[in-house]
């Protein structure tokens, strides 16, 4: 007969690892399935110096790497294969994969998400270059520069607001001549001395050599563009979960995350879902390693009913 596990973790990044690591601990049969590398999305970090323990920051692959070790030294498995199919519905779920097939009594998905890019010629090889995703991330690097943030909801303006505490200066562009960011944000933004605002306006070019060095503007109701110069350009025009595999079994939100509370339960008895792959409010390393704990608690209290 094929092997049943306890639990099945889809997706090796912090909110994985650390299911994974608390499954394990407490005894349970469990497999982490990844299909590149451990980490996820935290791999692609240089320096991630906002969780807790490293004094100095730690390089995003080794801190994926030490996560995966430390399940593994509870007795956690490691399958590097993508993911093809699952079905959730029956009490054993089945995944099929690249390597085969598992089938688990538990799944805890923990896909992520990945940001939404401006779909730009030259932007993804100048990510890290000048071309950033996350404000809280890559942010120290441009203390005292001019830097741009694109887009006008919260969490643009919660990354302009930061980084204009960094900054000498901040662009923050935007589509529509309002921003569509919670009142909250509003009017701090407007006091701050250092941001600028570019209404009706997109960003419809890069220019670099070994790095960024400007953009081009558009002004999106005259039709004129305008080459500005500046250090760094900070995208956050929102984010794709990774739930293609998901959208007919379990209940997504209008965004495409899965709809799982802090309980990261589910639609389905027996799945959870962890990290930023659903819905919650902020999408951090150490959020999504608390939920992966969460997630572990909530399946082990499920397969001591069964």
């Amino acid at each position: 007969m094929a092997h049943v596990y306890d639990m099945l973790v889809l997706g090796g990044g912090p909110a994985g690892y650390t299911a994974a690591l608390y499954a394990a601990r407490a005894g349970l049969d469990v497999v982490v399935i990844e299909k590149i590398c451990p980490g996820g999305q935290m791999a692609t970090t240089d320096i991630i110096d906002n969780y807790p323990g490293f004094d100095t920051g730690i390089d995003g692959m080794e801190l994926g790497m030490k996560m995966m070790a430390g399940a593994e030294r509870f007795g956690a498995k490691s399958a590097f294969a993508e993911i093809t199919e699952v079905e959730l519905s029956a009490p054993i779920k089945r995944v099929l994969t690249t390597d085969g097939e598992y089938l688990g009594k538990t799944v805890v998905i923990t896909t992520g998400a990945s940001p939404r890019p401006l779909a730009l010629e030259g932007e993804e090889g100048l990510i890290g270059r000048g071309v950033h995703y996350c404000a809280h991330c890559d942010g120290r690097f441009y203390k005292g520069k001019t830097v741009m943030v694109v887009g006008g909801g919260n969490s643009a303006a919660s990354d302009a607001l930061y980084l204009s505490g960094l900054c000498k200066k901040v662009l923050l562009v935007h589509r529509r001549d309002t921003l569509r960011a919670t009142k909250i944000y509003h009017a701090p933004l407007m006091q701050a001395q250092n941001v600028q605002f570019y209404w009706n306006s997109a960003v419809t070019g890069l220019v670099a050599s070994k790095r960024l060095d400007a953009v081009m503007l558009t002004d999106l109701v005259s039709g004129k563009t305008e080459q500005v110069t500046i250090d760094g350009l900070f995208i956050s025009i929102g984010r794709c979960p990774a739930t293609e595999l998901f959208k007919h079994q379990l209940a997504l939100d209008a965004q495409g995350y899965i709809m799982a509370d802090e309980s990261t339960k589910t639609s389905i008895d027996g799945v959870y879902a962890a990290g930023d792959v659903r819905t919650k409010t902020l999408r951090q390393v150490v959020t999504a390693a608390a939920d992966g704990a969460v997630a572990a608690h909530y399946a082990e209290e499920y397969l001591a009913m069964q």
